[in-house]
């Protein structure tokens, strides 16, 4: 018997293009970034729809502090902002949220509100939503690496008992299973340092369509570009064929 199309049961997205978005229409940048967040709880909304066990989202990279200081300012303020109006919603919807990423270096009013979002969504099951804030890959695997060094220095770890799903548990996504489909807007070809380790066998999607007007069909079109892809993990295709009809 055939299985059906699998949805896939996380989604990483590279949010790419509000900047762009803004530029076309000759209006600032950061009404790119306001109209981002707009596509944002779109996408959160149907991932629950469809059954995404989990969505993991590029907020701000850990090299977006290169931004002009203005638009990083105004940046903030619109997260300090979207964690104000959205998460209340967002709770009574059963979304959990978890935020990844070096949070030390954001100003504590900040800092309060995620922990803050964190607990009150902490029990919801519908979509685990992780938002990647002042995130990087290499960040992720060397704090992952620091952490592990520690453990084997103060006797809690040998080093001889350190493999890859060992390492895996001090990532900062080891919660979450690694991404199926891994989804990039804007029309780069790229994954910028997002969540290197964990895409390692995912299936990438690329869009020329900027966030902004990201919506639901064009979700559709990636997870359906995914359910035609075969996925062997190193197998041969006439293996993965025996093994879904056996």
């Amino acid at each position: 018997m055939t299985a059906l199309p699998a949805i896939p049961s996380h989604i990483a997205i590279v949010m790419d293009g509000n900047g762009r978005w803004a530029k076309k229409r000759n209006r600032p940048r950061t009404m790119g970034h306001q109209a981002g967040l707009k596509a944002l709880r779109t996408t959160i909304e149907h991932c629950a729809r469809l059954g995404v066990g989990t969505l993991t989202v590029f907020a701000f990279s850990s090299e977006n502090w290169n931004r002009p200081p203005s638009e990083v300012s105004r940046l903030m303020e619109l997260f300090l902002s979207a964690l104000d109006k959205e998460v209340k919603e967002l709770h009574a919807n059963r979304i959990c949220l978890r935020f990844i990423g070096d949070k030390a270096a954001f100003k504590s009013a900040i800092r309060t509100k995620m922990t803050d979002a964190e607990k009150l969504t902490a029990a919801n099951d519908l979509l685990i939503a992780n938002i990647a804030v002042n995130y990087g890959g290499r960040w992720d695997i060397t704090q992952a690496a620091r952490q592990v060094a520690r453990a084997a220095i103060e006797g809690r770890l040998s080093p001889d008992d350190i493999d890859e799903s060992g390492f895996a548990d001090f990532l900062a996504l080891s919660a979450s299973p690694d991404p199926d489909l891994f989804i990039r807007t804007g029309g780069e070809m790229r994954i910028s340092n997002f969540v290197l380790w964990q895409s390692a066998y995912s299936e990438f999607w690329f869009t020329p369509v900027l966030w902004p007007d990201f919506d639901e069909t064009t979700l559709d079109e990636a997870i359906l570009a995914f359910q035609s892809r075969q996925r062997r993990y190193g197998r041969t295709g006439d293996q993965v064929t025996g093994a879904a009809d056996a």
